[in-house]
């Protein structure tokens, strides 16, 4: 895997944000998702329908698409195996409770948001500069002793197969235990190396000094 330098304001197309802090921005708002209440999480998560339906329908539709058994799930479980109050007074026995049914709601909104926001960073940040962000958020794991260039080359190969798996092959699991996989072609990856401009550090410290409020208040 080589790496590759990308520098604000060079030849070309630049960045206008750093990749790395688009993913920290993306993780702060899947982490915002899970902490709102369900009023305000209902109107959130149609915003973030809307967006991918407008921006990335195509891959919304299928992530959808991917998680609707466990979204089924979400609903069954949640809805008819919490105690409380029944929904159909005439049909206590068979009835979903309201109080379930709030909840399957909030996990389902929640699940359909997230899976939004993943369509969404899918479609508008392309692989290379994704697989840079992880890199440049994964660095301080150096210190650990672990490489964030296979953590950012894992990252890349599973982004690869999930994008061009068809359909077919996605359901049948028997070509896992296949001995026969044909040859594998080598590859050079280029890793897309970023380098911090002076918006991307206002930014930064804008949203540490406000996860700091937020934890302090």
């Amino acid at each position: 895997m080589s790496p590759s330098a990308a520098r604000h304001g060079g030849k070309g197309r630049v960045p206008v944000m750093h990749s790395g802090l688009i993913l920290l921005l993306w993780l702060s708002g899947v982490i915002l998702l899970q902490a709102l209440p369900l009023a305000t999480l209902l109107p959130a998560a149609a915003a973030c329908l809307l967006a991918a339906l407008w921006f990335a329908r195509r891959r919304a539709m299928r992530l959808l698409r991917r998680v609707r058994v466990l979204m089924v799930a979400i609903v069954v479980l949640f809805a008819w195996f919490t105690p409380g109050e029944a929904l159909l007074l005439t049909w206590p026995a068979l009835s979903p409770t309201r109080e379930g049914a709030l909840m399957a709601l909030e996990h389902g909104a929640r699940l359909a948001a997230v899976v939004c926001m993943v369509a969404l960073l899918l479609e508008r940040l392309p692989v290379e500069r994704l697989v840079g962000g992880m890199y440049a958020l994964c660095r301080p794991l150096a210190l650990c002793g672990v490489s964030p260039e296979r953590l950012a080359l894992r990252l890349l190969l599973v982004l690869r197969y999930v994008e061009s798996a068809a359909p077919a092959a996605a359901r049948d699991w028997r070509h896992w235990l296949a001995d026969d996989v044909g040859p594998v072609a080598a590859e050079v990856v280029h890793l897309q190396r970023e380098r911090l401009g002076a918006a991307d550090w206002l930014l930064g410290g804008a949203l540490i000094g406000l996860v700091c409020w937020w934890g302090l208040a």
